[in-house]
């Protein structure tokens, strides 16, 4: 690197008498408070009004609360204090969550409060990566960007896994850099506990990064290659120990004893892990789930059309690329600036290379996944993506802003923003009516900061900081309104999407999901609502909603919370509509995505003699039965799991537990029964227990307690009393 900075990007001098590259950084005045303000005003962000959205995903916040109950329930991740199945995730991301709930009770910002701190420690953490190699102004630049990512103000300030999932996968990629300079093995070793607690937090998504920096390791550590391979093994060891010690001990555990695996068709967590939760998400074949997306990088399918350009499309778009294309582009600006030294750790620039192989690696390999994976695919996923984009768009601008004198940086630098402002202006008019008067600003602002700069360092140190000012306001303009948009709306359900509504979005049959107020249907098979609440021709809720949950469209668009939709089915819309009870009246049974509205009637049937039992009622879907369980406080149990499809319990099981006055009530179903199958994450109509993969448990426990107990109405839902059989 030739030329001499300014302090807006001071960069790192190497230490006299080194030679591993390691560097100081004086720290400049303005450092300090600029990090401080930037932690708090993520704190800000994250955590305004973060009660609105109640209990989030009502299928995770019972788990949490069961597992705030029950040791047995923590240590499994079980969804009720009683045991009977557990999420279909490693419960690590919800200790967290279960440790607050003990500390301070149950309730919406006791259960996500650690998910928003998850998300200032991620941006802590990217500072300090970042700053090592590439100086302070590049770190604030790198942690700004991660912060005003839509997809990341969403997903900390929500209750599943993806959290944690990203704050790991940003350490891992910091202990590796941290080793890779001066080829130190704690700080891989480091990385593979990371990696491991990763694995414990969503399965294999963990290991998605490990092929890239692997093979950076192994090739770049500037030590001798048997080294190299040791301490890679003991990484790998580390990875082993911090994410298989929780796998051994359930696999060795007494199946009957434990809570059944939930997601899994055997009660095996190595089958979940290999099949629904692993091999099957690349290739669709996901065992009691929905078929995959589109073969062959086009085709579509159950879960969106596969494709380079997925992550660009439609409402993903919104979600993650804002800054997705210029990273492209100063990843490869970047590589070809540090590409002078012979090993990445022998210099500075071997070091600052070593930085965006790392960070561009696991951000190409995680983008190809996502955009061919043929399973599962949601638009949240991507807040996997958010750290690794946010790392190589500070550093890029870095090394460009201190090579700006030369013509080509300073086209490329140039060339970036104008094409991050024009493709700002393409996101913001994919949401009809959402300020337009901010995509003009967006691309006026970019485009004549775009033209200045190359020019604006001949007119003085203070034009031209104010053209870089110019230039970062217009770039990130469009997804801190995003950002804002997503702040102030409520999110429950088990499918949520960041910023305002996006019509065209790609998915499954009918259409992708998209925000608030999209356009949609209530239809035939293969229709879908593509939105979340009260689209146009969607199905809204009515009544009120379900006890120490946030209102219902609390946006002010009316309808359901957002991302209510299913990919190849309808939305859980009124009570008997496509999904058999949807939201229904008060107490009505829950849907897929959402839980059922508990009455005062049913909460105090549940409450009374519940201590008696070890669940208070039994209900099919981990949704509805979730619902009943958090307004009540008593266990309830999910008949096969977050979709009733999981064979648990079978109907002799659930006539033991009967006969040995184990439950007190059965909550039926209203309306059609027919069903639904897929995952934690959505599903769409099929099977539900009923003919699904779980062979159909649901089906039958239900008949047999329709034939043998009498239906009583408690505040507009169906119960059934398990202690007084009509025969």
């Amino acid at each position: 690197m030739t030329t001499a900075a300014p302090s807006l990007f001071p960069v790192p001098e190497a230490r006299a008498g080194t030679g591993t590259g390691r560097r100081a950084v004086a720290r400049p005045r303005w450092e300090l408070p600029s990090l401080a303000g930037l932690l708090i005003a993520t704190a800000v962000l994250l955590l305004w009004d973060l009660g609105s959205s109640g209990y989030a995903n009502s299928f995770y916040s019972a788990a949490v609360q069961a597992g705030s109950e029950s040791w047995k329930a923590f240590f499994f991740g079980s969804s009720d204090a009683g045991n009977s199945i557990t999420v279909d995730k490693p419960p690590a991301a919800l200790w967290p969550m279960m440790l607050s709930v003990r500390l301070f009770g149950l309730g919406a910002w006791q259960i996500l409060v650690p998910q928003a701190l998850m998300g200032v420690a991620t941006t802590g953490v990217l500072y300090a990566a970042v700053r090592r190699q590439f100086g302070p102004g590049a770190a604030l630049l790198s942690g700004a960007a991660f912060a005003l990512t839509p997809v990341a103000a969403l997903m900390f300030r929500f209750n599943n896994p993806d959290a944690l999932l990203t704050l790991l996968l940003t350490v891992t990629v910091y202990c590796v850099l941290r080793a890779l300079d001066g080829a130190r093995t704690k700080w891989l070793v480091w990385a593979g506990v990371a990696v491991g607690l990763a694995f414990l937090t969503k399965t294999l998504q963990a290991f998605v990064i490990l092929p890239p920096l692997a093979l950076l390791y192994a090739v770049c550590a500037p030590t001798g290659l048997r080294r190299r391979l040791g301490q890679l093994l003991l990484a790998g060891l580390a990875m082993v120990v911090a994410g298989g010690w929780w796998v051994a001990i359930v696999e060795l555990w007494p199946a009957s004893s434990r809570p059944y695996i939930g997601g899994s068709q055997n009660n095996s967590f190595l089958e979940l892990t290999l099949g629904y939760n692993g091999l099957g998400r690349i290739n669709g074949n996901e065992t009691g789930s929905v078929g995959g997306g589109g073969r062959g990088g086009g085709g579509g399918g159950g879960w969106g059309e596969t494709g380079i350009d997925r992550l660009f499309s439609g409402n993903i778009g919104g979600q993650i690329a804002w800054l997705l294309p210029a990273a492209l582009v100063l990843l490869v600006a970047g590589l070809v600036i540090t590409w002078r030294a012979r090993r990445a750790t022998d210099s500075l620039d071997g070091m600052a290379r070593a930085a965006f192989l790392a960070w561009g690696g696991s951000l190409l390999i995680t983008a190809v996944v996502f955009s061919y994976m043929q399973g599962i695919f949601h638009e949240y996923y991507t807040v996997a993506l958010a750290p690794f984009v946010a790392a190589v768009i500070g550093m890029g601008v870095a090394v460009l802003w201190e090579e700006r004198g030369a013509a080509a940086a300073a086209i490329t630098l140039s060339g970036t923003l104008a094409l991050t402002a024009v493709w700002s202006f393409v996101l913001l008019g994919r949401a009809t009516g959402y300020l337009p008067w901010l995509r003009w600003a967006v691309l006026a602002g970019g485009l004549l900061a775009a033209a200045a700069l190359p020019f604006a360092a001949r007119a003085g140190r203070r034009m031209l900081q104010a053209t870089a000012a110019l230039g970062v306001a217009a770039a990130l303009a469009g997804p801190f309104a995003y950002c804002l948009t997503t702040v102030s709306t409520a999110h429950t359900g088990s499918i949520v999407t960041a910023g305002p509504a996006v019509a065209g979005g790609r998915g499954g049959p009918g259409g992708m999901m998209g925000g608030p107020g999209g356009p949609g249907g209530l239809g035939g098979p293969g229709e879908m609502l593509q939105g979340g609440p009260g689209g146009p021709g969607g199905a809204q809720q009515g009544g009120t909603p379900p006890q120490g949950a946030a209102p219902q469209g609390r946006d002010g668009r009316g309808g359901m919370p957002q991302g209510q939709g299913v990919p190849g089915g309808a939305v859980a819309g009124r009570g008997g509509e496509r999904f058999g009870g949807g939201q229904g009246g008060p107490g009505g049974p829950g849907g897929l995505l959402n839980g059922a509205r508990v009455s005062a009637e049913a909460k105090k049937a549940l409450t009374t003699d519940a201590d008696d039992y070890t669940w208070a009622a039994a209900a099919i879907g981990s949704q509805n039965a979730a619902s009943y369980q958090l307004a009540s406080g008593a266990p309830v149990m999910p008949i096969g799991g977050f979709n009733g499809s999981d064979p648990s319990p079978t109907l002799e099981q659930f006539r033991t537990y009967v006969r040995d006055g184990k439950i007190h009530w059965f909550i039926g179903q209203g309306g059609t029964t027919a069903g639904t199958t897929g995952g934690a994450e959505g599903g769409m109509p099929g099977g539900g227990g009923r003919g699904g993969p779980g062979g159909g448990a649901g089906t039958a426990i239900e008949t047999w307690v329709k034939a043998t107990f009498k239906a009583t109405t408690v505040g507009g839902a169906t119960f059934y009393d398990l202690t007084a059989p009509t025969t």
